[in-house]
């Protein structure tokens, strides 16, 4: 019984650090690539020109996205299984904030969509060239403003993990630091852009830290005991790092 829950828990670990993990190369592929390729400062029609040329390069930027936060949630359930015994409800919380980043992440990509649309209708006689890379840009920047909505909670869903990890006792709580930095770096850049747009982003930095988590969670890898808290009929799971040989 105890090797079959230790083997369950430890590929649930293994399987949060791989979904982890993986946020990493869709991230800067859809928000650091690809706009410094079709995007350029301040000249809509250049843009627009990009975009169009490369629109499978645009397309492939939205569905990297849109793949991303289907692996957030897949990716807060692991840790949910794997915190909970260590604060329920800081777990809980976890999920709940987690949980709220990729429904915004999704109705946000309805504006790139619309810029394309708009950008590759072939009904262009009601406007100029211009205006239509106008509307475009538009959309693009209300696409921008959504990410930085929906990265308010990709801040918040960090800091109760980082608590977790501080707290746990089969984590080394120098692991929570990175994620706790991470977090309020994303918080930072939300609500600096939206109070004063083009002031300098943290969190292309911060973001780094989290590479810690997942890379021990796949290197390391978990096993169960039973620990006994308080009486002896008051028992929980709890988990503690794989070590060498077992």
């Amino acid at each position: 019984m105890m090797s079959r829950a230790q083997g369950s828990i430890n590929r649930t670990a293994r399987l949060a650090g791989g979904l982890y993990l993986s946020l990493m190369p869709l991230g800067i592929f859809s928000f650091v690539y690809v706009p410094s390729v079709l995007f350029v400062r301040n000249d809509s029609a250049a843009t627009a020109r990009n975009i169009m040329e490369s629109e499978w390069l645009f397309r492939s930027a939205t569905v990297s996205h849109l793949l991303s936060q289907i692996i957030v949630v897949f990716l807060a359930l692991a840790l949910y299984r794997i915190l909970k015994h260590v604060n329920n409800s800081h777990a809980v919380l976890m999920v709940i904030l987690a949980l709220l980043g990729p429904p915004i992440a999704f109705l946000n990509e309805v504006h790139n969509l619309a810029a394309l649309r708009l950008l590759g209708s072939p009904d262009h006689g009601a406007f100029t060239s211009a205006q239509l890379h106008a509307q475009a840009m538009l959309f693009l920047d209300m696409s921008r403003n959504g990410i930085l909505l929906a990265q308010v909670f990709w801040g918040l869903w960090l800091l109760p993990l980082g608590l977790l990890i501080f707290r746990s006792r089969f984590l080394p709580k120098l692991l929570g630091v990175p994620v706790l930095i991470a977090g309020a770096g994303y918080l930072f850049d939300s609500f600096t852009q939206l109070l004063f747009p083009g002031f300098v982003m943290v969190s292309r930095f911060t973001a780094l830290a989290e590479l810690m988590l997942p890379l021990w969670l796949l290197v390391k890898g978990v096993c169960l005991f039973r620990a006994k808290l308080g009486t002896d009929s008051d028992r929980n799971w709890a988990v503690i790092p794989r070590q060498t040989g077992q």
